[in-house]
């Protein structure tokens, strides 16, 4: 009997992995963002420096970041006295609402080009696309970057460099932050905030 327990734990545990997740509430998330909105936009889409764009963001990725800033592991004070008392169907709820959004399209063109080609091959060098996807539309856990406000990528890239953003993917994107630039920073912060 005592070799069939591990035998036993390993099958519940593939089942358990199996079982498919709770889908989050979209009008729940919708009417819960309402607070959300003032820092990251009505619809998802921040007008606001530094802040980071939800819409179109994938469900998982805004759910871990939740519980990350829930827990304690990400750190920002706008953020903890709003995330403090999230249930996880709040979070599951939120996590839906925002995939279900449509990023902004960039209005404006692209005023320096180089910059963006610069950007481009930093983005090739580093094997961005691998965690990101092809068209930086982030994928399950992994953040959506095209579109996303330039100022917070800057702002995200060095907190990575410097090891003052942990959270997921943390080892992953030190790795990859550590190396670059501060020119080649600004060059992919401008190549990401560009693509639409």
């Amino acid at each position: 009997m005592p070799r069939l327990l591990p035998t036993l734990s390993l099958t519940l545990g593939f089942a358990l992995l199996a079982t498919p997740l709770l889908a989050g509430d979209i009008e729940a998330g919708r009417q819960k963002a309402v607070i959300c909105g003032f820092c990251h936009g009505a619809d998802g889409n921040s007008q606001m420096e530094y802040t980071p764009s939800l819409a179109g963001q994938p469900d998982l990725y805004i759910q871990w970041q939740l519980v990350f800033f829930r827990a304690g592991t990400r750190q920002n004070a706008n953020m903890t006295s709003v995330v403090e008392d999230l249930s996880n169907e709040d979070i599951r709820n939120l996590g839906a609402y925002y995939a279900s959004l449509q990023p902004m399209k960039n209005p404006k063109p692209d005023e320096n080009p180089e910059l963006s080609r610069k950007g481009a091959e930093a983005a090739v060098g580093r094997r961005c696309a691998s965690c990101h996807t092809d068209n930086y539309a982030g994928i399950k856990g992994t953040a959506r970057l095209a579109g996303q406000r330039e100022e917070y990528l800057i702002k995200a890239l060095n907190e990575f460099k410097s090891g003052q953003r942990s959270g997921g993917s943390m080892a992953a994107m030190a790795d990859v932050a550590y190396p670059l630039s501060e020119e080649e920073i600004y060059a992919l912060a401008h190549y990401l905030a560009h693509l639409n």
